[in-house]
């Protein structure tokens, strides 16, 4: 009948095909396209792709998360930055710091207003006092703030506490010094 333009190929059906009537034919030439399929190692069902044929993103639907909390929701930002920190190995770091940083939320406003955290090293924190008074308060309740502390930020990042109180100054001025009694009224 009709001739294509580029393959040359009659648009007439197999002879074969050609006495059989409409849909039996068509019902006929997709059995044969199907069992050509499967020769070659194709697996071909009734107008189904297989898992394996399907791209990752071609015939899904897209799922909505819902009124209730999802993975895919929007996280807050603590929660995001807390899982890098474990990711990265960065959870014993940011503990550390989370006690120097929130001092006030985690031993209490009337502490923190008097004692300052100077620096941790090896699960030893320095405190400084801002009085001996202070100081002396702050190794009898040392057993409670250690408790403060590890529920706050966890167990094991720090260890014990070494409380200071207030330094004097001093007149000591270079590397050199001279032993004796020091300076001394010179005026008189």
């Amino acid at each position: 009948m009709r001739e294509s333009a580029d393959t040359g190929e009659t648009g007439d059906p197999p002879e074969h095909l050609a006495n059989l009537p409409g849909m039996d034919m068509v019902r006929r030439a997709l059995e044969e396209a199907r069992g050509a399929a499967r020769s070659q190692g194709k697996d071909v069902g009734r107008g189904r792709v297989t898992s394996t044929q399907r791209s990752p993103t071609v015939g899904r639907r897209r799922r909505w998360s819902g009124p209730g909390p999802d993975v895919r929701d929007p996280q807050p930002f603590s929660a995001a930055a807390r899982d890098l920190a474990q990711s990265r190995g960065w959870s014993k770091q940011v503990a550390e710091g989370s006690v120097l940083g929130q001092w006030t939320t985690v031993v209490g406003d009337q502490i923190a207003d008097h004692a300052v955290p100077t620096s941790l090293r090896d699960g030893v924190l320095t405190v400084s006092a801002e009085s001996t008074a202070w100081a002396t308060q702050l190794r009898m309740v040392q057993a409670q703030l250690l408790a403060k502390i590890a529920a706050a930020v966890g167990d094991g990042v720090v260890t014990s506490l070494k409380i200071q109180g207030p330094t004097a100054p001093s007149w000591r001025k270079g590397n050199r010094h001279v032993s004796g009694r020091g300076p001394r009224d010179t005026y008189g």
